[in-house]
């Protein structure tokens, strides 16, 4: 599975199709209010989508974050953040919050390569960087940051059938959103997108569900 997916990623250039994926997931009219958030100006982030290579197969690493948070407090998501006004690359912000959240070593992780771009309804524009993490690795949460972390097996996370769609209003439209639960666990938001995404990267079939 890792061979396959480093063929997939290498030398893929990651588009900014957020607007496109954020539009084919609304049911019925495209608001006002929505055709005026996507026009506004975003923040740059990143976050690691990170695959743990354990005895048992490749694992997802995923955090929950703190409930003091400002952004997404007590959701699931993965160790990221935004990028530094000095300039800093997606990849080397990925891999510094991952440092800072759960203490993973940025020399550690093999960098796969990007997926495409996702848009948050708070204002970010995210670069997803994926990358192999060894199997010795235990993450340290720093509670400031991160309330606990978890793994997903992969092979749970690429079977579309685990998927559940529902339906929300925000922004004045009524959006298709994507939800995995797993171990007690509610993966959902654009956490939940990201994992689509991947999988439809990854997988021929480019489906989900």
């Amino acid at each position: 599975m890792r061979a396959l997916i480093e063929q997939r990623l290498a030398g893929r250039q990651p588009l900014d199709t957020s607007r496109e994926r954020m539009l084919a997931n609304v049911v019925g009219e495209v608001s006002v209010e929505l055709l005026a958030l996507m026009d506004q100006s975003t923040r740059q982030a990143a976050v690691l989508l990170g695959l743990i290579e354990r005895p048992d197969g490749l694992r997802v690493l995923f955090t929950e974050r703190a409930t003091h948070l400002t952004h997404h407090p007590g959701q699931i998501s993965f160790p990221g953040g935004r990028l530094a006004d000095t300039g800093e690359s997606p990849v080397d912000a990925a891999l510094r919050e991952a440092w800072e959240e759960v203490s993973l070593d940025p020399r550690d992780v093999a960098v796969a390569g990007c997926l495409d771009l996702h848009a948050t309804g708070t204002g970010f524009s995210v670069t997803p960087v994926v990358g192999f993490i060894p199997g010795s690795f235990q993450p340290q949460a720093d509670p400031s940051e991160v309330s606990e972390t978890f793994e997903v097996p992969l092979a749970f996370v690429l079977d579309g059938a685990n998927f559940e769609v529902s339906y929300r209003q925000r922004f004045g439209s009524r959006f298709r959103v994507y939800e995995l639960n797993y171990g007690g666990h509610r993966i959902w938001g654009a956490t939940a997108s990201m994992l689509v995404t991947f999988r439809d990267t990854i997988c021929e079939d480019g489906s989900i569900g």
